[in-house]
């Protein structure tokens, strides 16, 4: 029988937390083809992934391969996923039971009436460390439980864009795309989101908390000391995206789905300009300013309309005073909020 729903678990020197997030899989049994991908793991990752294989062999598997990045694993996922869906968990993060059986329900009904249906979103929540509030991201702007195409969706808050933790692809959607991201580099859920957004016919926003995205582990990629040590990653993300977002203009992609893609873009790139603003260097304003001819050369329609952003005036200020007053903000809103 064919598997509803495809979970891919990038693993490397996950030994502390793989099982917890494998036991939150569990709930959804044979309707599940979960997929643990140890990417080169030199701890006790094998191991366990091994077991847990031996303990549900009909639907958990493991892929060992040498270490090629958080990106490679996905990969490996899009060519082995048996499931109609395709959804990726990382290994520091857990599903609800509750969400999982709604989700699996719903997904079920949707193959059993041969609708087609794209994209499924969800609700993803912070689940930061000693926090005593739990930030539940939900797409504002996007009606619930109906079937839309993106002709139907008047707006999407730029604010609350859609990141992976909300996202379950149709498997074949995200194939005919050819999405294959890059390897060896952070912060490639973005172009996961990303790339397929333009193949994407039919979505449907249910209201249901699936994804627990933990934060707040030791030497997390999205830790601030790390996003801006790996900087340099995070500059090749945005050119990818801005390549993705020029090259989608041949495609035949609703005004909607081009304007969202757009906002995506002024948010990744704001991002960006922020960590180069926190304690810049004159490599730093130099990679800023890079940065920017960059996108012009790639989409020189789209940096103009780029720089015109409120977000962007405010993250790209000009100079160490402007990087000042730009740190100043992010700062505040960090702190309103709890998060980076």
């Amino acid at each position: 029988m064919k598997k509803i729903l495809s979970i891919i678990v990038p693993s490397y020197n996950s030994e502390a937390y793989l099982e917890r997030c494998i036991s939150s899989l569990l709930p959804g049994g044979e309707d599940l083809d979960i997929i643990i991908v140890d990417d080169g793991s030199k701890d006790a990752t094998a191991e366990i992934a091994d077991r847990l294989v031996k303990e549900h062999p009909s639907f958990i598997r493991v892929i060992h391969k040498e270490n090629g990045g958080h990106g490679s694993c996905i990969n490996v996922g899009i060519k082995e996923a048996k499931g109609t869906y395709y959804k990726v968990v990382d290994s520091d993060d857990r599903l609800s039971e509750e969400g999982l059986h709604a989700v699996l329900s719903y997904l079920k009904e949707v193959i059993r009436r041969n609708i087609s249906l794209d994209m499924l979103l969800t609700n993803y929540v912070y689940d930061k460390k000693d926090a005593k509030r739990k930030f539940i991201m939900k797409p504002k702007g996007i009606p619930k439980d109906t079937m839309l195409g993106w002709d139907d969706i008047k707006h999407i808050r730029k604010y609350h864009y859609i990141l992976m933790h909300s996202i379950i692809y149709r498997t074949e959607a995200i194939r005919e795309c050819k999405l294959k991201l890059p390897e060896h580099t952070f912060y490639v859920d973005n172009i996961f989101a990303f790339q397929p957004l333009p193949y994407i016919k039919t979505i449907c926003y249910k209201d249901i908390d699936l994804y627990y995205y933990y934060i707040g582990r030791e030497g997390q990629s999205v830790a601030e000391e790390n996003v801006i040590r790996q900087i340099d990653q995070y500059i090749t993300v945005v050119n990818t995206m801005t390549q993705i977002y020029h090259d989608s203009k041949e495609i035949d992609s609703s005004p909607v789905c081009r304007k969202y893609m757009l906002d995506y873009l002024e948010i990744i790139c704001s991002i960006t300009c922020v960590f180069l603003s926190i304690d810049p260097t004159e490599d730093d304003l130099k990679k800023k300013k890079e940065l920017w001819e960059s996108i012009q050369k790639i989409d020189d329609q789209a940096a103009e309309e780029l720089q015109h952003r409120v977000t962007l005036r405010l993250t790209n200020l000009p100079g160490k005073m402007g990087c000042s007053v730009s740190k100043r903000l992010y700062r505040l809103c960090s702190g309103v909020l709890g998060l980076n």
